[in-house]
């Protein structure tokens, strides 16, 4: 594969979900000049879970410990970057399918300049196969 493919530490909190929320913890975060990876947020019942990969995990938990988060994690996700083809999404999940692994979730995004970036979950029984699988074990 021509992708880059790196195991990643992510943390994920719940916040209400309503307006501002999510630009009250980004902003902490900005402050600090903690530098994020990849950031979801997806509502989770009448809340929210907002999904954090960081660039540094210990300066991101040393803000969520002065904020006083109720930080899940680190748990472990795939940050997968590369240039944008035809069924650049299908052959990544193809070859987890053949290995009889479920993936738990995905998102995935083109970009400009031809590149196209995901992040990848599967259940932490089958982190270390799918490694295997990506080349990165």
């Amino acid at each position: 594969m021509a992708e880059t493919i790196r195991l990643v530490d992510y943390f994920y909190i719940e916040a209400p979900d309503k307006p501002g929320e999510g630009v009250k913890v980004l902003k902490q975060l900005k402050e600090a000049g903690v530098n994020l990876d990849a950031f979801s947020g997806f509502p989770k019942g009448r809340r929210a879970q907002l999904d954090f990969i960081p660039n540094d995990p210990a300066a991101f938990k040393a803000v969520a410990k002065k904020a006083k988060w109720k930080v899940v994690g680190p748990k472990k996700g795939f940050l997968i970057q590369g240039e944008d083809r035809v069924g650049a999404v299908a052959d990544l999940m193809e070859s987890l399918a053949a290995a009889k692994i479920n993936l738990t979730a995905i998102d995935a995004i083109c970009a400009v300049g031809g590149r196209f970036g995901a992040l990848l979950w599967v259940k932490p029984r089958d982190v270390k196969r799918a490694a295997k699988i990506f080349g990165i074990a």
